[in-house]
């Protein structure tokens, strides 16, 4: 009965890893390029009771007694599906239609990744136009390197166009479209489930998710596309996580009732001597 009651109570330390992922997907349902997780779960080791042996008379018994002792968090994993596709008033504002991922350079000068493209023009310390995001990080070109434009003047940041390629486009006194040679990066992982959550939307590189894939420069990758004038909403479906909560709630009450159920009949056990 002391097993039951550290089986139960690892069921609710599990279970309430589950309540608080599936709250912290529900709290960022509106946010930008978010992407949503899911907790999974790992069976403890088991005890052998008795092993496979014969019985008294010599008949053979084949099969084990194993009891389970609990269970426990295995992982936190990151759904990279694609989120809805939101009209935005902003014409900086890029949404990516594919694998791809924007790249940011950090505080500390580290090349980060995320899917809100919830971009702005800000002029720099020389008076430049540069691509950032709305902390002021700078967004990264094709070419490793800030998109700031350089060398162009009279500019009206509301008129550039940004193509579905990522190509910068700028119109000219006479209306003409002219193309920039500044193009908005976008990068692929072998494994985008490795990526490591570093708060907000963005992602670093780790061992497991593989080095970024430039799509300009890498061969045989399929493509992003992007949207000017959209943003990518969080892949949070609001349904299927009310129902997934209410699960985890009645799993937790369950295992609560288990150790409740063990503590009766401890007492009971303890009062058969009086």
């Amino acid at each position: 009965m002391v097993r039951s009651l550290w089986s139960a109570a690892t069921g609710m330390n599990a279970q309430q890893t589950n309540v608080d992922t599936i709250a912290n997907n529900l709290s960022n349902v509106n946010t930008v390029g978010y992407k949503s997780q899911v907790a999974q779960f790992k069976s403890l080791l088991y005890q052998t009771l008795q092993s496979p042996a014969t019985t008294a008379n010599g008949d053979p018994k084949p099969t084990n007694s194993q009891v389970g002792l609990g269970v426990r968090t295995s992982s936190i994993n990151n759904l990279h599906s694609q989120g809805a596709r939101i009209a935005s008033h902003s014409p900086s504002a890029v949404a990516i239609d594919g694998a791809g991922f924007f790249g940011i350079r950090n505080a500390s000068g580290e090349t980060v990744y995320t899917r809100n493209g919830d971009f702005t023009w800000a002029i720099n310390a020389a008076g430049n136009l540069m691509l950032s995001t709305s902390e002021g990080y700078p967004v990264m070109g094709t070419n490793n390197a800030p998109i700031v434009l350089t060398g162009i003047t009279g500019i009206v940041s509301s008129d550039i166009v940004i193509d579905g390629n990522g190509r910068i486009l700028y119109p000219r006194a006479d209306g003409e479209m002219v193309l920039t040679n500044f193009r908005i990066g976008v990068w692929q992982f072998a494994n985008v489930g490795g990526l490591e959550r570093i708060g907000s939307s963005l992602f670093a590189v780790t061992d497991a998710s593989g080095a970024a894939l430039n799509e300009a420069t890498t061969a045989n990758l399929r493509r992003s596309s992007l949207h000017q004038g959209y943003l990518e909403g969080a892949n949070v479906y609001v349904a299927d996580e009310m129902v997934n909560l209410i699960v985890a709630q009645r799993a937790y009450e369950l295992n609560s009732r288990a150790i409740t159920t063990s503590d009766e009949m401890m007492q009971t056990a303890n009062s058969l001597k009086r």
